[in-house]
């Protein structure tokens, strides 16, 4: 019998205001958060998995994409984002060629995708699967 397991391991990260990651992630992107005895957030997907959100006074936003979304049609779920408020083009042509709406299409080496940023700035993002 093996003590390690991966069974219900669940990845986290750090924001900034824990009360404002609740309110983005639970209205704006529609998941299912939950508060826990802790204060900090669990958010539950769809598929099962869940993720753990904690305040940390000195957070720093991740440097990489934390959270990835794969959608059937990226343009309707950028729309859709966008009616929510989310600004979904965060970076500049330079750093990724990108239409208005921030989509950087794949053409053939990769999804099309755009990333947009929580409260606390980590970088999201929405791909077409």
């Amino acid at each position: 019998m093996a003590a390690f397991t991966a069974d219900n391991a669940f990845s986290g990260f750090s924001v900034d205001d824990i009360d404002a990651a609740e309110e983005f992630y639970g209205t704006a992107l529609g998941l299912d958060v939950e508060r826990n005895a802790m204060g900090f957030l669990d958010l539950r997907l769809p598929s099962g998995g869940s993720i753990l959100v904690y305040s940390k006074p000195n957070h720093t936003p991740a440097s990489f994409t934390i959270l990835n979304f794969p959608v059937a049609d990226v343009d309707s779920a950028v729309d859709e984002l966008i009616a929510r408020g989310v600004q979904t083009k965060i970076y500049s042509d330079e750093e990724f060629p990108s239409d208005e709406r921030g989509i950087v299409r794949g053409n053939g080496r990769g999804p099309d995708i755009a990333w947009f940023r929580d409260p606390a700035g980590n970088v999201l993002a929405v791909m077409q699967a």
